[in-house]
């Protein structure tokens, strides 16, 4: 028996050595395919740090030529940046609308249509993969210039990721209120508004600001693309090189979106 106790030890101590050397061996697997990677990465990126450090003074003097600002276009500038927040909201707000119904669709716990479930994440996932700024610039050729074309791209590309998010929040939420109206003999649809809708209406409502928010700053690069707001002033600034109005325009963007910032974290503190 004695026997037996220890060639059972010397057999548990014999694999315990093989899987601590078969899992060095993978962890050298995995460590040697990460390093690997990176360095694939840094040649497919063209890293060049001598480039950053010679553009260095380029840079400093394109700096110096910024001060002072150019404040005379004020006024066409808040212009321009008011249409980039209209753009940001009503391209949300049309992408949040679209989103509530597509996400039911893409929420496998109260899907009407459960065959298409996958058709409806797929699309989805078309739609996130997809930047605004791509289908802004699409959009400019089918629509002309201007900011129609940067609402029509925010929106589509809001509705794929909001409607994810809205979705995967059904998804994880309790359906006890839902099946309690159900036994009381209401439809599926009369249910989802009146029992699992206010349960969620929070979150959705900080997704959805958190989605102005989002597109706001997206949206100020739009105008490169000919889709309107203060992105066409920043393109013909840095087309002009006229670095004065370049930086002027940057600090106002940056002081907007600190704003909305600060005020979107606000509400959807008061929401959660």
């Amino acid at each position: 028996m004695a026997t037996t106790g220890a060639q059972q030890a010397q057999v548990l101590q014999e694999a315990q050595r093989k899987g601590n050397i078969r899992g060095r061996l993978k962890l050298a697997a995995i460590l040697v395919a990460v390093l690997v990677f990176y360095v694939v990465s840094w040649r497919l990126a063209q890293i060049d740090p001598a480039k950053l450090v010679n553009g260095l003074p380029k840079l400093g003097y394109w700096l110096s030529q910024a001060w002072p600002p150019k404040l005379d276009e004020l006024p066409l500038f808040a212009e321009r940046i008011a249409e980039t927040m209209a753009m940001a909201a009503i391209g949300t707000t049309i992408a949040t609308l679209l989103a509530l119904p597509m996400a039911v669709l893409a929420s496998r716990n109260i899907t009407p249509f459960p065959r298409l479930y996958y058709p409806a994440r797929w699309f989805l996932n078309a739609l996130r993969g997809i930047d605004s700024f791509v289908f802004a610039l699409l959009f400019v050729a089918a629509v002309g210039l201007g900011p129609f074309a940067g609402v029509l791209g925010i929106a589509l590309h809001t509705w794929g990721s909001a409607a994810k998010f809205f979705a995967d929040h059904i998804e994880n939420a309790q359906l006890g209120p839902l099946e309690a109206v159900r036994t009381t003999g209401a439809g599926r649809n009369t249910a989802i508004v009146f029992a699992l809708l206010p349960d969620i209406l929070p979150v959705l409502l900080s997704t959805t600001l958190f989605w102005w928010e989002f597109n706001v700053r997206a949206s100020t690069v739009l105008g490169v693309v000919g889709a309107g707001g203060i992105g066409m002033e920043l393109k013909n600034s840095m087309d002009l090189l006229d670095f004065s109005r370049l930086f002027t325009i940057i600090a106002l963007i940056l002081v907007v979106v600190t704003v909305l910032d600060q005020l979107s974290g606000w509400l959807r503190r008061r929401l959660v």
